[in-house]
């Protein structure tokens, strides 16, 4: 049977719940167990895919095709768990299956409730993940903060399974904040208060976990354990990191916390091995070049909308090519009014275009893939960037001026990009969602860096490139070296007469790893870091 770590927070959002959870995942996972884990969203929506990024940050889609919250990459990215549409659950995924089951008749006429039909529905919900997942340890993860309406069915069915489990099978990890106020000094009432709130709803938490900018010296600790009815010794920091979020897992790990909760769990005889953090840790500490990569894309997008491709990015330098990372954020809609160029880009080894909607940005997104293209700058276009290739070509090589995409002027005449045929119609298009079959040209530049011919990456796609233009493409150099194995889509396009030039309609972003750098991003940095030496 599993056993579960459930993990709250409070005082305020934002706190970093998702990274800390994903910290002790990969500690657990590093003792040899085998774990699961969970995000328990408080939002309405069915999932994330709807919802706008410039309020939820970055969708991350699963191997299912699942369109989750952005915690699932952190999930993913501190272990090695395959993450599917179970992994996530939204209070809106919740009301929809409770209203199935009731219009099928499966609760015999009684007076559906929170209680007991919606809390049942999200513990029968962690149970199954549970039991099909066969781990040994469920981290469940409960969006929000505690204190919001949104958040109550979630804490009192995280209530009631804690006491059906027992204490030996349940473990809460309570995350809060300690504030530096003027003069540098440490409150924890905030951390008091929080933790009563809690104990109201019936949680008393095992575990604090206070996120603070400043050391914590253990008189505090003492103090924050009294008022919380915890002991000093299950009292735990989480500092601001100096330069990493894998940094986490081996700062936990220095303070016990993995042990604490084993011993809480009754896991007894484990070891844990941490030697992937830290020689993470000691590359990223000891780089042996630097190099500069322009992140291009709307305003709004730059931070938490593009989370997996920076972390990729990160992960490509460090392990990859041992480098030092900077990543220079640039507006499209600021590089569309300037008649300098020159001065964005300057200073940068590789530009990076990702995936994005709406036209807002389009012609600064242009701009920047033909100053790539001119100038001999290794460049990676993901989704919407690889897009642009094939547009910016028929533009500025093919004189086509009016060349678009149909997601933006549905009356070009030279609807480079467009719906695929077989999905044009009332439906408007079908998204592409999770892992697909692609496969490779074998004599592109694509074909060296995966060794392979066939591959599966992740997708997340509608529009796709016309192929009635791929003639006029390769006459002017761009040409396709990749196709989708289930339809013959186009899946990439490499400039040729160029030094690294590579569009992907996938998103290599969301299979990335710290240890394990997608070959893709590898490549790129590599690139880059040759063209700074130039």
């Amino acid at each position: 049977m599993s056993k579960y770590i459930l993990v709250t927070s409070g005082v305020c959002s934002s706190l970093g719940k998702g990274v800390a959870s994903s910290a002790i995942a990969s500690l657990l996972e590093s003792s040899g167990l085998k774990v699961a884990m969970m995000k328990c969203d408080p939002y309405i929506n069915v999932d994330a895919g709807n919802i706008s990024p410039y309020q939820h940050g970055e969708v991350y889609v699963t191997e299912d095709g699942a369109e989750t919250d952005l915690d699932l990459g952190n999930f993913s990215r501190f272990t090695n768990i395959n993450l599917t549409n179970e992994n996530c659950i939204s209070i809106g995924k919740v009301y929809e299956n409770v209203i199935r089951n009731e219009r099928a008749g499966r609760y015999n006429g009684r007076t559906v409730q929170v209680i007991p039909h919606i809390t049942d529905e999200i513990k029968r919900c962690i149970r199954h993940l549970g039991t099909t997942s066969g781990a040994d340890v469920v981290i469940v993860e409960i969006g929000g903060t505690v204190g919001d309406i949104e958040a109550v069915p979630y804490l009192e069915a995280s209530r009631q399974f804690a006491r059906e489990m027992g204490k030996e099978n349940v473990v809460s990890i309570h995350l809060t904040l300690i504030p530096v106020i003027t003069g540098g000094e440490l409150k924890s009432k905030p951390t008091q208060n929080s933790v009563k709130q809690l104990q109201q709803v019936g949680i008393q938490p095992d575990i604090l976990i206070c996120r603070c900018e400043a050391p914590v010296e253990e008189s505090l600790k003492k103090k924050i354990g009294l008022f919380c009815n915890v002991s000093a010794e299950s009292v735990f920091v989480s500092p601001d990191v100096e330069k990493s979020i894998y940094e986490l897992p081996v700062i936990f790990h220095e303070q016990n916390l993995d042990s604490k909760i084993l011993n809480k769990l009754k896991i007894m005889n484990r070891t844990t091995d941490v030697h992937q953090w830290t020689d993470f840790l000691n590359k990223l500490n000891h780089p042996e070049s630097k190099v500069t990569i322009a992140l291009v894309g709307k305003k709004d997008y730059l931070d938490n909308c593009y989370k997996s491709v920076q972390e990729s990015l990160f992960h490509a330098s460090v392990t990859g090519n041992n480098a030092e990372l900077t990543i220079k954020k640039i507006d499209a809609e600021t590089l569309e009014k300037t008649n300098d160029i020159d001065s964005f880009f300057k200073d940068t080894d590789g530009i990076v275009i990702p995936g994005s909607y709406g036209q807002r940005g389009f012609l600064g997104l242009l701009k920047a893939v033909t100053y790539a293209r001119e100038n001999k700058i290794p460049y990676l276009g993901i989704d919407l960037g690889m897009q642009l290739m094939a547009i910016e070509t028929a533009r500025n090589l093919c004189n086509w001026e009016d060349a678009d995409t149909t997601e933006f002027i549905s009356n070009s005449t030279h609807p480079v990009i467009s719906l695929p045929e077989e999905q044009q119609g009332p439906s408007d298009g079908v998204m592409k969602l999770g892992s697909s079959s692609v496969k490779i040209v074998e004599d592109s530049k694509l074909f060296s860096i995966y060794n392979s011919s066939l591959i599966t990456e992740r997708h997340r796609s509608k529009y796709a490139f016309d192929r009635h233009y791929t003639k006029d493409m390769n006459d002017k150099g761009l040409y396709i070296s990749a196709m989708s194995a289930s339809d013959n889509q186009t899946e990439a396009f490499e400039w040729q007469n160029h030094p690294w030039g590579i569009g992907v309609q996938y998103h290599p972003e969301f299979i990335s790893k710290p240890a394990k750098p997608h070959p893709l991003f590898n490549s790129f940095i590599l690139a880059a870091i040759n063209c700074n030496k130039k």
